[in-house]
């Protein structure tokens, strides 16, 4: 890239270029998702105009009136689509930002959450709970009756990331590659419990087990997004505080130590605030598949490897991508809905074998 200057034509430094190139990316980024967040309240099996969805939104922001939004228009965009919006930006956040981490730690393009066992922990909890029917035996207790499901797949994706997190210690340190060992066979075992109670549930049960391992946003509420916010909020900040450590730690952990970064703290940090976030956005979603493993690889073709921009750059696209997920299944087989995990990896699996194929290509 070159610019005018004076009598003749000077080249932009690179550092420049690739700054623009960040901050190009990060508008557009931007835009795609507020373009996602209005079709998505706006399209369904009622549709809404954009403009009755703008009046709402800055009602609640103290910035206009609803005088002119039907009051059946207002009802759908309050109670239904506006969290269900809210929750599918923030799981899509935050499976993406927990993917490039986990990359990022690991130095392994193909690392995602599932690696350290939350997302087979959560989910063997989960199943667990619907094929006891626990939910419908608390029914005299309403918050637990919702609550239970939850509550039982965040404490599972926890329990298993502990697990993970204690045999991959070695002499008081956690030894990336042993946690990457343990993660497997943490993995192992509980996609074997989840077979077995998989296999011993009844046919309703295994009816809601198979939606919900495939993942859906249709049971969004309030509740549910303040549930998942403070998680979302603390996977957000130690984007800021572990950024340039993750730069350091891509070169080597003997590398990044010589550099000044405490290895050793920012995977703790980073190992907890993604059990954390990824196991509030699983309990309330259900497992949803490709998310943190493509969105990365993309936005490297595009951005690079600098964690400082590809962190925010991947929040920006996850939200995007899962609000564009979630509408494809709302109206793909309109009046039902398909599970999101199943648009996901069909619009995922065909695009990251394109991004595998392209970059055997490059290679000498």
């Amino acid at each position: 890239m070159t610019v005018l200057a004076g009598n003749g034509v000077l080249p932009v430094p690179a550092e420049q270029r690739r700054a623009w190139r960040l901050s190009l990316t990060l508008a557009g980024l931007a835009l795609l998702l507020a373009a996602a967040v209005l079709a998505s309240i706006s399209i369904g099996p009622a549709d809404i105009p954009v403009g009755h969805v703008l009046a709402v939104i800055g009602h609640h922001l103290g910035l206009g009136s609803l005088d002119a939004v039907t009051a059946r228009d207002a009802a759908i965009i309050d109670a239904i689509r506006l969290p269900r919006t809210l929750l599918g930006a923030m799981v899509g956040a935050v499976l993406a930002v927990s993917g490039a981490m986990m990359q990022g730690l690991f130095r392994n393009p193909l690392a995602d959450p599932g690696l350290i066992g939350v997302s087979g922990g959560a989910a063997f909890a989960g199943v667990s709970v619907i094929s006891l029917g626990l939910p419908a035996a608390l029914a005299d207790i309403p918050l637990l009756r919702i609550y239970a499901l939850p509550l039982a797949a965040f404490l599972g994706g926890l329990v298993a990331t502990v697990a993970v997190y204690r045999l991959s210690k070695r002499e008081g340190r956690v030894s990336v590659t042993m946690m990457l060992l343990s993660g497997i066979a943490v993995n192992a075992l509980v996609a074997t419990g989840t077979g077995y109670v998989v296999f011993k549930a009844d046919e309703n049960a295994m009816r809601t087990i198979t939606f919900w391992t495939l993942g859906s946003l249709s049971g969004a509420t309030w509740t549910s997004v303040l549930a998942v916010l403070p998680f979302a909020l603390v996977l957000l900040a130690a984007v800021a505080l572990a950024a340039r450590a993750l730069n350091g730690m891509l070169l080597g952990e003997a590398v990044a130590l010589h550099l000044g970064f405490p290895v050793e703290t920012v995977t703790r940090l980073l190992v907890g605030t993604v059990a954390l976030a990824v196991g509030a956005a699983v309990a309330v979603s259900g497992m949803i598949g490709f998310v943190g493993l493509l969105v990365p690889h993309m936005l490297r073709l595009v951005i690079g490897a600098d964690h400082r921009g590809l962190l925010p750059a991947c929040a920006l696209l996850g939200a995007a991508l899962m609000l564009g997920a979630d509408l494809v299944a709302r109206v793909a087989v309109a009046p039902a809905e398909l599970p999101i995990g199943i648009v996901t990896t069909g619009l995922g699996a065909p695009v990251f074998l394109a991004l595998l194929l392209r970059r055997r290509r490059s290679e000498p």
